[in-house]
């Protein structure tokens, strides 16, 4: 019965991550599947990794985060076996997955972390991914760790304006 369930579970993280054509975090991943208390904590972090260990799924980390995509042999495990979803949870995905599209694509694709590089500088990595593709990626040195964290916390409401402004002062002639 075990492998039954773990196999559903599976079945369940590969409908998630076809059902969207942007990678999903293992926490996007957890809190949906953990809100519907399919599983627990434990069982869905093991899921996670034999998906990927037997390459039905890629995973990519960018600084603190681990980006899920499904690959075309998770693709066609999936054609194979998702009627062994029910249609209500099949249901209950493509909902949550409407209703949450927009800020799940954000969460996933504007990214930014900071490290210590020298005895007085921080370097800001921050990046705007679009599908698998960087849009942009602009790496910076700064002088503390307080405006290190200070540009992180401000690029997830600022890299489009910052983004439309680089290009267009790059694109005039």
């Amino acid at each position: 019965m075990q492998t039954d369930a773990l196999t559903l579970y599976k079945l369940i993280i590969l409908f998630l991550l076809d059902k969207v054509d942007f990678p999903l975090t293992n926490a996007q991943i957890s809190n949906f599947i953990l809100d519907k208390e399919y599983t627990n904590y434990f069982s869905l972090q093991q899921c996670i990794s034999e998906l990927t260990e037997e390459e039905f799924m890629t995973v990519q980390t960018v600084g603190h985060s681990s980006l899920y995509q499904i690959t075309p042999s998770g693709e066609e495990t999936l054609s194979f076996f998702q009627n062994m979803i029910s249609s209500a949870i099949q249901e209950e995905i493509v909902s949550y997955l409407k209703e949450n599209k927009y800020s799940l694509r954000d969460e996933s694709s504007i990214l930014s972390e900071y490290h210590k590089t020298g005895k007085d500088e921080y370097t800001v990595s921050l990046r705007v991914m679009e599908k698998k593709n960087p849009i942009i990626d602009i790496n910076l040195a700064v002088p503390t760790e307080e405006d290190a964290s200070k540009i992180c916390r401000n690029w997830r409401g600022q890299s489009q304006e910052i983004y439309s402004y680089v290009l267009s002062s790059l694109l005039k002639e």
